[in-house]
């Protein structure tokens, strides 16, 4: 699968850095490029982590390498075996795969376990109580060095308090373990950093077995250099922590000596990427669920009818850099739009209904017109749909009295072609005791069968969309715009959820669309003329009541 949707090769920055260690004289010469995807299992994977596993999966395949894919599950308040499945199932769908090297970092407790008690004794590590407040307090400022009264504590003594912290005797918050580094550095990620702190919580894999665990910049370098993988790349929130990464991997007895390569995270507008706030989200039900498709979530951009061609083919061409940008929603709808143009069947659907009435057409006749499944592929065919004297087209195809520049269907306006069949002209409509039109009436040229505009005919009116009353299948179709109407909900200064935009779904209902789509099955992709693209919803859709969502607007709005 992966094969099939690769994007088009290039090259980056990361490329570079590891052409240059596994070529002649570099730190890896000769070795097999193997990186590594370390996802936290605390919520679902969203657009955001996709960047990231598309550089750490994508450069393996590029270099023929590896890709590990490990749970990095050493915060036991918040992993769940659930978010674990979530991943893996995202990552197949984009086409990756990791092989039989699946790992969760709580697999390497003992071995972190040791190489703590290993710097201990080397006199690299000290068992510290100061409180979280008196740590706050010490912890110096610029020019300001930080403080510990435990900094010089015995080896032995930190040892046995090590120990006792692993049994269990000391509450939360009483002791940590630090590495003793440099209280006077400038990058306060050096100033003696936390290497283990007291959490007496259940994990979820390993029960309560252990009530002390490692900090993330401890353990990931440990881990790292246990798999053996060469290039650790990560977002650039980490850039700042490097140091203390290639300390450890120094200072700690380890079979290899890993790099780390940051690269810029993604920024989209009227998107948030934390999982703390859309988790939030989920919780107050403002949205259905994490697969909501308005949700930047990978199950809720592929409930919405997003493909892993699409979303790999934006992440390529967003490209990999060291500054911080934001990227308009609107190249991902773009990437979108792309994939579907070129693989969508086109059907006909009309969501807001009114009767068209062809009034010359005999009653008791039905045929069949012949309309192309989709135009750009010609291999893709055509197909016959039902026509008759009765049809549903879009109620704003018609109005009573014409405003400038209308090209659509009024009484006594010019011909309109309906798409594959007739010309037709109106010639009137029927209205309600209200005054409200229920009816749309016209006469059609029979000699005009086809409704091609390559046929010659100059006609003025639209081409328009509709569906055989006949055989019409009813449907529920959800529009859906963006989350948020503010460009930047994730601004430090906003509260995000008064950014959510009241309007982002919008739910017809009693739609009208070809039989053709009575059979359809998620997650079938669809154009529907004139209106969009859409998929089969694939959690409420069911025989006998179809629901679509549109992915995406036909209009492209976006400045290439």
């Amino acid at each position: 699968m992966a094969d099939e949707i690769r994007p088009a090769e290039s090259r980056n920055f990361i490329h570079t850095f590891i052409e240059e260690d596994v070529g002649p004289g570099g730190q890896f010469e000769g070795m097999t490029v193997h990186t590594r995807f370390p996802p936290e299992p605390n919520g679902y994977l969203h657009i955001g982590h996709c960047k990231a596993l598309t550089i750490d999966f994508g450069t393996a395949e590029k270099y023929n390498g590896l890709c590990n894919l490990r749970m990095d599950d050493t915060n036991p308040s918040k992993e769940d075996e659930e978010y674990v499945e979530a991943i893996k199932e995202d990552i197949h769908w984009l086409g990756f795969d990791w092989g039989d090297r699946f790992f969760y970092g709580s697999d390497y407790f003992e071995e972190d376990y040791r190489q703590a008690e290993g710097l201990i004794k080397k006199g690299l590590a000290y068992v510290c109580q100061l409180t979280p407040e008196e740590f706050k307090e010490y912890r110096g400022s610029i020019g300001v060095p930080a403080r510990s009264p435990y900094r010089d504590r015995p080896i032995e003594e930190s040892l046995d308090l090590f120990h006792r912290m692993r049994a269990g005797e000391f509450p939360n918050g009483s002791m940590t373990l630090r590495a003793k580094i440099d209280l006077t550095s400038g990058n306060f990620n050096m100033r003696d950093p936390v290497l283990y702190r007291i959490n007496h919580l259940p994990h979820h894999r390993q029960g309560n077995k252990w009530c002390i665990y490692p900090m993330y910049d401890f353990a990931h370098p440990i881990q790292d250099a246990l798999e053996g993988v060469t290039h650790s790349l990560c977002s650039l929130e980490f850039e700042a922590h490097r140091p203390l990464y290639d300390w450890v991997v120094a200072h700690c007895d380890l079979p290899a000596k890993p790099r780390q390569i940051e690269f810029a995270r993604l920024g989209i507008d009227h998107t948030v990427m934390s999982k703390r706030k859309l988790r939030r989200l989920v919780e107050e039900g403002r949205v259905s669920g994490w697969d909501d498709p308005r949700m930047p979530t990978l199950c809720g951009l592929r409930r919405r009818g997003y493909t892993p061609r699409s979303i790999r083919n934006f992440c390529e061409r967003i490209g990999v850099a060291k500054a911080a940008s934001v990227v308009e929603y609107g190249f991902l709808e773009h990437c979108l739009r792309e994939d579907l143009n070129e693989t969508a069947e086109r059907v006909m659907a009309v969501l807001r209904p009114i009767r068209l009435t062809i009034t010359n057409y005999p009653e008791d006749k039905t045929e069949t017109v012949t309309v192309e499944n989709n135009p750009v592929d010609p291999a893709a065919g055509t197909r016959e749909v039902s026509f008759s004297r009765n049809l549903w087209i879009e109620a704003d195809d018609f109005l009573p009295e014409p405003v400038p520049k209308y090209k659509r269907l009024y009484p006594e306006g010019p011909e309109c072609r309906l798409k594959g069949a007739y010309l037709i002209r109106c010639t009137g409509c029927v209205r309600d005791a209200a005054g409200n039109v229920t009816e749309v009436l016209c006469e059609y040229d029979p000699n005009s069968r086809g409704g091609d505009p390559a046929d010659g005919r100059k006609v003025k009116g639209a081409t328009l969309h509709w569906v055989d009353a006949g055989t019409a299948v009813d449907a529920e179709v959800r529009l859906y715009s963006d989350l948020f109407t503010d460009p930047d909900p994730d601004a430090a200064d906003k509260d995000f959820i008064d950014c959510l935009n009241p309007d982002s779904l919008e739910t017809l209902t009693g739609c009208k669309v070809e039989a053709s789509l009575a059979g359809a099955a998620a997650p079938a992709n669809f154009q529907f003329l004139r209106q969009g693209y859409f998929c089969l919803d694939s959690k409420d859709a069911k025989p006998g009541h179809l629901v679509f969502n549109r992915s995406v607007s036909l209009k492209d709005s976006y400045k290439k």
